[in-house]
């Protein structure tokens, strides 16, 4: 049923509320033109950008869904924009593909921490997902000053090759180019894919380069002699094709996805698409600038899915969640989107919800806007507990895809109900306005006032107004900074912030790159009654 929108327009509460989300949306429009905006490498201006070489691979007409564009903000004394690395899914010869692009311009591509983490990250998802995975190399490989938190812990640095040799195993195909510097343990990329390129006079690669072969053996040796395009596609056979500049490799690449087997085609009843009835734009104005006041989440629903249609599963309970089936650019979904804070029936529908999506094979999309579970004596007294618990057991075991973008709050164990990231959502989007944090900074504070009032009250002792507000004032700060969008996209706690009018697009790109084969079955353990 098409969603009957109550949203006036003219009103002034969505005229203030549409400047006040418009200008957070321009501060991360802002944001990204600077990330984007990357000079091209001084040593070599014939050599592309790391985005040039992503939007030259993948078909023309089509767009590149771009991972954690603003990951590695403020996180080191240097620079590192988007954490030194490109990555994101796009069509190359008609098929999905995960690319990872390294920048040479950040500190010649060399691997920070945060670079590490994203890498890994894309390929948690193409192997989710059974992308192929482009390797556009041009790295110096691990940024020796930080060696101690890039090289030695599981999810560092070899992560990245032990990753390869499975998903290749697993029959995702592995093609890597080389464009640039390929070093050390960066070398294992390329003669780990399936298939490998090289630049001629431009692409080298090399376990240890001509300044550590000098140290340890005395040799001297040019990096073309010790790991150019002749010697790997002549000689080694690390490389298997030999490209004339960047342009040729990108082409080959394009080539050799061409070229690859069949693949699945998707079960789900798909459907020609329609766009919503109401204006993307007006989601701008749906939001209040407040986060505390209600707004019903139809009306954000009813302007990102296929003809604002909506049919909603157990209308009448639990009426803080509204779950229901709709479309998003023809492609069917379960939408699970948050009006409220979760009592034991919004939990319990949100079970029986994802049960009946799980059995029918639906794809999930989790809206998120959630202060947490509801607390109290006497919700506590009727099993919260345990009736949160089933709704977070079927988020946890649910086997179809899950995607979770949070247009508001995601407090506490709210967050691990609507499929946070520890609940392995395929992809996990935030809107500029969300926050995210154990609770909310108002609550933190007081929580942490009342425990210090209690301490002292053992002793006879108490605070002052002043007291208490010098200890809520940093509290307060601490919560406001650490619980940002822009906080969270830094460390890699999401996939991206987007613009809330993009939101659209952004699902019908992300439901794409899941649908091309056949999910596990879903096994449910044991529900606590």
């Amino acid at each position: 049923m098409k969603i009957q929108s109550q949203l006036s327009t003219l009103s002034a509460d969505f005229i203030a509320n549409y400047k006040y989300h418009l200008n957070l949306s321009e501060d991360l429009s802002s944001k990204m033109s600077q990330v984007m905006e990357r000079p091209k490498s001084n040593s070599n201006q014939n050599k592309l950008s790391a985005r040039e070489r992503v939007s030259k691979v993948i078909d023309g007409n089509t767009e590149f869904l771009e991972l954690s564009a603003l990951a590695g903000e403020g996180l080191y004394d240097d620079i590192v924009p988007s954490g030194g690395i490109v990555t994101g899914v796009g069509m190359i010869s008609g098929r999905a593909c995960m690319i990872v692009a390294n920048d040479h311009t950040v500190k010649g591509g060399t691997y920070y921490p945060i670079t590490v983490k994203k890498h890994l990250r894309a390929q948690e998802i193409a192997s989710q997902n059974k992308l192929p995975c482009v390797y556009l190399v041009d790295s110096g490989g691990a940024f020796l000053p930080m060696q101690d938190e890039v090289f030695p812990d599981k999810d560092d640095f070899g992560r990245i090759f032990f990753n390869q040799a499975r998903m290749s195993a697993a029959g995702i195909p592995q093609i890597s180019s080389v464009h640039g510097f390929c070093t050390a343990g960066g070398a294992y990329i390329p003669a780990m894919s399936d298939q490998s390129i090289i630049v001629r006079n431009q692409g080298t690669i090399f376990l240890a380069g001509p300044p550590l072969v000098k140290a340890a053996t005395g040799e001297d040796v040019t990096a073309e002699e010790l790991g150019g395009a002749e010697v790997h596609t002549s000689v080694s056979g690390v490389a298997d094709h030999i490209a004339e500049n960047d342009e040729h490799a990108l082409f080959l690449v394009r080539e050799i996805v061409r070229h690859m087997g069949g693949r699945q085609e998707s079960k789900l009843n798909l459907k020609s698409p329609t766009p919503p009835a109401y204006d993307p734009d007006e989601i701008l104005g749906v939001m209040p600038i407040d986060s505390k006041k209600f707004y019903d989440v139809r009306e954000i629903i009813a302007r990102i899915v296929d003809g604002s249609e909506l049919f909603e599963f157990k209308k009448n309970y639990g009426q803080t969640l509204v779950t229901g089936f709709s479309h998003i650019n023809g492609m069917p979904c379960g939408i699970i989107a948050n009006n409220g804070v979760l009592f034991s029936d919004s939990a319990q529908k949100a079970a029986h919800f994802i049960e009946v999506c799980t059995q029918e094979k639906v794809p999930l999309v989790f809206l998120q806007n959630i202060t947490g579970f509801i607390v109290g004596k006497k919700y506590e007294h009727g099993g919260i507990a345990k009736d949160g618990a089933k709704m977070v057991h079927a988020v946890a075991n649910a086997n179809v895809p899950k995607i979770t973008m949070v247009v508001g709050g995601s407090f506490g164990a709210g967050n691990y109900g609507m499929c946070g990231r520890a609940y392995d959502p395929r992809y996990l989007w935030m809107w500029p306005n969300s926050r995210i944090s154990v609770m909310g900074g108002e609550q933190a504070a007081d929580v942490l006032v009342t425990v210090k009032q209690q301490q002292l009250a053992r002793k006879k002792l108490s605070m002052t107004e002043k007291e208490i507000q010098e200890m809520r004032t940093p509290i307060l700060e601490k919560y406001t900074k650490e619980g940002s969008a822009y906080y969270s996209s830094a460390r890699l706690w999401d996939d991206g912030v987007i613009d809330p009018r993009s939101a659209r697009k952004i699902l019908a790109m992300s439901l794409a790159s899941t649908l091309h084969y056949d999910w596990e079955e879903t096994k449910f353990g044991i529900f606590r009654m």
